[in-house]
C-alpha cells in the first residue's frame, strides 16, 4: 500500500486564489452546487477526476473544503500536533446508520434460529470464532479457518504464536459480552489488551502497560514506508482519559451517534497505539465493546474483521485519508459503517441460507427410507435444536410407543452415526453429533 497525495494544504490554497478576484469567484460559486457524485473523495482520488467546467483540480478541491469545513464536528482526539481530529454528516452516513438501527438493535425482529436458544447459542460461537480468526489475521496470524476453527472446538492447545493469537482473541470476544454494561476504564483497557496479548510476545512485560519511551513504535509495512509515528509515551496516560471520557460519552454535551461514536473509538486506540502489540485486536475489540454497551445486539453474531479482510489495504487508506486530510474522521466513519452493513447483510444472507437448508433437509429426510417416521421426526427436531438431550422415555411419551421400540429407535440412530449416547447414572442421553447437517447428506449419496 502506498501513501496517498497529500492535499493542498487549505490556507495557502486559499490565500493564492483569494488574490484573483474573478477565480474566487468562481470557487464560491462551485460551494453551493459542489458535487463528487455523492463519494466523498480524498485528494488522492479527486485528482484522478475531471473538474466542473471553468475549474482546475487545486479550485475544486478548495470549493468542496469550504464546504465540508463549514459542517465539521469536532471530538476530543488530537494528532501529536495538538490539532482536533473531526467529522460531518454527509450522505450517505443518516441513510447507513438508519439501516444499522433498524437491523441491529433495539426491538429488531430476528429469524428463529437466533431466538431459539440452542441455534442462538451455535451462531453466536460460529461468529466469535469467526471474529477471533480473521481479526487475527489481519495481524499476520498464519492458519487455516478450518485448523483454527477444529483447535476452538475441540479444546486442543495452540501449536504455534497464529493459533494463540486466534484462541485469545476468542476468549477477548467472549470476555467482552460480559463486560459490555462497564464504564469503560484504563484498566478495561489493559485487561482487553492482555487478553489479545497473552502468550504471544517476546517480552511478556509488555503486556498490560503502556509503551516505555525507549519501545519506538510505528505503522509502516515491509519495505519500511512509515505510515504513522503515534504519539510520545509520556501523553498516553492522559490521551486515555480522554479517550475513556469519550467512550463513556462524559465529554461533551454533543450528540454521536452511538455507532458513529463506537468507530471514531475504533480510531483512536489505533491512533495512540498505545500498547507494544495488539493494537489492532484491542481497537476493533472496543468497537464491540461500544456497540454492544449501545444495545446493538445484533453484534454478538456480526464479524466486522471477516469483511475488512476481504480487502485490507481499504482498511489501512481509511486510516492514511484521515491522517492525511485535515484530521478529517469522515473518511474512516465511511468506511466503516460500509463494513458493518455488509457484515449484516452478510449475517442475514447466511441466516436464510440456514433456513432453507434445513427445511430442504427435512425434505430431503422423508426420500430416506432407512428411518421410520419416529425417526425422521426426531432429525428434524435436532437440527433445529443441536444441544437437545433425548431418553428412551421421552421418545417413548412423544410417540405413545412401548419401551423397546423407543430404545430401537434411538440405538439404531446412535449407531447410524447421528447421534452419540452417553449414559448418567441408569439413563442413557442421546444428542445429535455436531456435524448432523453433513452425515445426513452422506446418507442419500
Amino acid at each position: 500500500m502506498k501513501l496517498p497525495k497529500t492535499p493542498p494544504k487549505y490556507a495557502e490554497l486559499y490565500d493564492r486564489i483569494d488574490l484573483d478576484r474573478d477565480r474566487m469567484d468562481c470557487v464560491y460559486s462551485e460551494v453551493v452546487k459542489v458535487s463528487t457524485g455523492g463519494k466523498y473523495l480524498h485528494w488522492d482520488k479527486l485528482r484522478h477526476y475531471s473538474p466542473p467546467e471553468g475549474l482546475s483540480h487545486e479550485e475544486w478541491w478548495l470549493a468542496i473544503k469550504i464546504q465540508r469545513r463549514s459542517g465539521y464536528k469536532p471530538v476530543g482526539l488530537t494528532d501529536t500536533k495538538g490539532r482536533m481530529f473531526q467529522y460531518m454528516v454527509t450522505d450517505p452516513i443518516p441513510k447507513i446508520l438508519h439501516r444499522i438501527d433498524q437491523g441491529a438493535g433495539g426491538f429488531v425482529q430476528m429469524h428463529e434460529q437466533i431466538i431459539n436458544p440452542d441455534m442462538r447459542d451455535q451462531y453466536y460461537v460460529n461468529s466469535l470464532i469467526n471474529e477471533a480468526i480473521t481479526s487475527s489475521q489481519l495481524e499476520g496470524a498464519a492458519t487455516t479457518h478450518k485448523i483454527a476453527k477444529e483447535m476452538i472446538q475441540t479444546d486442543r492447545r495452540p501449536r504455534d504464536r497464529s493459533e494463540q493469537m486466534i484462541l485469545n482473541n476468542f476468549k477477548t470476544m467472549q470476555r467482552i459480552n460480559k463486560i459490555k454494561a462497564q464504564p469503560l476504564t484504563k484498566d478495561l483497557v489493559f485487561e482487553i489488551q492482555r487478553l489479545v496479548t497473552e502468550s504471544t510476545l517476546d517480552d511478556f512485560s509488555g503486556s498490560g502497560r503502556f509503551r516505555n519511551e525507549d519501545e519506538q513504535i510505528v505503522v509502516g509495512d515491509m519495505y519500511n514506508e512509515v505510515f504513522h509515528t503515534p504519539p510520545a509515551a509520556g501523553e498516553l496516560e492522559e490521551r486515555m482519559e480522554a479517550m475513556c471520557e469519550f467512550a463513556n460519552d462524559n465529554s461533551s454535551g454533543l450528540f454521536v451517534h452511538p455507532v458513529v461514536r463506537s468507530i471514531i473509538l475504533h480510531f483512536w486506540l489505533a491512533y495512540d497505539h498505545p500498547f507494544v502489540d495488539g493494537n489492532g485486536r484491542t481497537a476493533r475489540a472496543l468497537f464491540y465493546w461500544s456497540m454492544l454497551k449501545h444495545g446493538y445486539w445484533l453484534f454478538e453474531f456480526i464479524s466486522i474483521s471477516q469483511v475488512i479482510l476481504n480487502a485490507p489495504a481499504k482498511y489501512g487508506r481509511a486510516f492514511l485519508y484521515t491522517e492525511t486530510d485535515d484530521n478529517d474522521l469522515t473518511y474512516f466513519i465511511l468506511y466503516h459503517l460500509k463494513v458493518i452493513d455488509k457484515a449484516i447483510v452478510e449475517l442475514h444472507d447466511y441466516i436464510e441460507r440456514k433456513t432453507r437448508r434445513l427445511k430442504e433437509l427435512e425434505q430431503h429426510l422423508h426420500g430416506i427410507e432407512k428411518f421410520n417416521y419416529r425417526q425422521r421426526t426426531i432429525i428434524a427436531h435436532a437440527l433445529r435444536h443441536p444441544n437437545y438431550r433425548y431418553t428412551i422415555k421421552s421418545h417413548q411419551i412423544s410417540h405413545n410407543i412401548v419401551n423397546q421400540t423407543a430404545r430401537t429407535d434411538l440405538l439404531d440412530l446412535h449407531e447410524s452415526g447421528l447421534f452419540t449416547v452417553r449414559k448418567i447414572g441408569r439413563t442413557r442421553y442421546f444428542t445429535p453429533v455436531g456435524d448432523l447437517e453433513a452425515r445426513l447428506v452422506g446418507l442419500s449419496e
